[in-house]
C-alpha cells in the first residue's frame, strides 16, 4: 500500500497541550516520517472583542459558561478551507463512545480529521449543524475535550502504513480481535523466581498460537465477558476447556 500523509487538525483553546504531546514517542516518529501532519486552530483567534472572549453564561441560567458559537463555527470554517475532505468530530459526552471498530472505520476511510474540542460546560448546540458527528471516550468527565481528541489521533495513527513499522502490532493488540490481548514476556527467561512459559520457549508456533488464544479468551472471560458474545467452534473448546480448569482451581 503506498504511504499517504493524514492530517488530524485540532481546533482547542490549547494548542500548545496538542503540540507537546504530538512531539513525543510513536507520533512524533510518524509527523517526522510524513506520514501524519498534527495542526490546531484556536477558537480565540476568532474572538472579536479585545479580550479574545470565546465563552458566556448559558440561557435560562445555571452554573459554568458555554462556548460561543461565533467563534467556534468560524474555527471550523477555517478548518475545513484547508482539509475540505475531512471528518468533523465534536468531542463531547453526547457522542457514540469510541471503540476499537470506530477507530478502524476512521483509519479505513483514509479521511483527514477535524477533532472539535470543548471546555467550560460544553458548546453552543448551534455549533453541531457544523459537525459530521459527536464522539465520546467514556461514561465520565474530563476538563477538556484535548486528551479524548489524542486518544482518537494515537488510537487511528497506529493503523496508518509505515507509523508502527508492522501492521501485526496493531492488529494483534486487544479489542482488534474481539478479545482482550494474551500475556506478553521477554527476557530473562526468570525473573525473581517467575519463570516465562515454556510453550514460549519450546519454537512449535502452532501450540504457541493455541497458547496465545486460549490465554487470550481467558482474560476476555475474566475481565470482560461482555466481548465473547459471538464465539467460533474452536474458541468455545477453548472456552470450555478454561472454565473447566478455572472450576478445578476453585475445588482445590
Amino acid at each position: 500500500m503506498d504511504r499517504c500523509t493524514v492530517r488530524f487538525l485540532f481546533i482547542t483553546l490549547f494548542p500548545e497541550q496538542i503540540e507537546q504531546a504530538a512531539g513525543h514517542s510513536i507520533i512524533k516518529r510518524a509527523v517526522d516520517a510524513g506520514l501524519v501532519e498534527v495542526s490546531c486552530i484556536n477558537p480565540r483567534d476568532f474572538a472579536t472583542d479585545r479580550h479574545r472572549t470565546v465563552d458566556d453564561t448559558p440561557f435560562g441560567g445555571g452554573a459554568g459558561m458555554v462556548l460561543k458559537p461565533e467563534p467556534m463555527v468560524a474555527a471550523i470554517r477555517m478548518a475545513k478551507q484547508q482539509l475540505p475532505a475531512a471528518r468533523v468530530i465534536a468531542m463531547c459526552p453526547g457522542g457514540r463512545t469510541l471503540k476499537q471498530g470506530i477507530v478502524e472505520e476512521y483509519a479505513r476511510s483514509g479521511q483527514d480529521l477535524i477533532l472539535v474540542c470543548g471546555h467550560y460546560e460544553g458548546f453552543d448546540e448551534r455549533i453541531f449543524n457544523w459537525v459530521d458527528e459527536k464522539l465520546s471516550i467514556g461514561d465520565y468527565v474530563l476538563t477538556g475535550g484535548e486528551l479524548p481528541a489524542l486518544i482518537v489521533m494515537d488510537a487511528v495513527a497506529r493503523f496508518i502504513p509505515g507509523v508502527l513499522g508492522k501492521m501485526a502490532s496493531a492488529v494483534e493488540d486487544s479489542f482488534s480481535t474481539g478479545l482482550l490481548e494474551y500475556p506478553q514476556y521477554t527476557r530473562p527467561v526468570e525473573f525473581e523466581g517467575l519463570e516465562v512459559p515454556e510453550v514460549l520457549r519450546n519454537g512449535n508456533h502452532s501450540l504457541i498460537n493455541r497458547w496465545r488464544r486460549k490465554e487470550a479468551l481467558k482474560a476476555t472471560y475474566l475481565h470482560r465477558p461482555d466481548l465473547l458474545a459471538e464465539l467460533g467452534k474452536e474458541d468455545v473448546l477453548l472456552l470450555n476447556e478454561i472454565k473447566q480448569e478455572l472450576a478445578g482451581d476453585n475445588n482445590g
